[in-house]
């Protein structure tokens, strides 16, 4: 994990998109993000980068391949599970299945995003900071 790399985040909605680069202009998170409207283009980026992201913050449901299929191909995809780049769902949509599926394919987080501008600064600042703390093996 690169705590200095970009945060990647797959986000459908313009207003979500938004408010998000708004929350992290305000925490003033030195970490570049990228923003991707769907998994696909994603996952393009991944597989076609040698840039090694700090953390994944996907949507749940989104057109041309959705955040859990995404996940999917991540985790068996040999080359880019050694990456060890953290994946979390943050998405609108929740209800049981949705965050069993995502724990079993090793998400490590599944995040309903908040209503109220000040939640959802709480929340990302909560999981930026988590993860800047946290180690993972190719910190060594």
């Amino acid at each position: 994990m690169n705590k200095n790399g970009d945060i990647i985040i797959i986000e459908d909605d313009p207003d979500d998109r938004f408010m998000l680069e708004e929350v992290f202009t305000i925490l003033d998170f030195p970490n570049p993000r990228k923003y991707f409207e769907d998994g696909a283009a994603a996952l393009e980026y991944l597989e076609n980068t040698t840039d090694l992201p700090f953390l994944i913050l996907s949507d749940l449901n989104m057109p041309r391949l959705g955040g859990l299929e995404l996940r999917k191909r991540l985790h068996t995809d040999a080359r880019l599970s050694l990456r060890c780049i953290p994946y979390l769902f943050f998405s609108t949509s929740v209800d049981q299945n949705a965050v069993i599926d995502a724990y079993s394919m090793s998400a490590q987080g599944f995040f309903v995003k908040p209503v109220q501008f000040e939640d959802l600064k709480d929340t990302i600042k909560l999981i930026v900071n988590y993860w800047k703390k946290c180690a993972a093996p190719n910190n060594f």
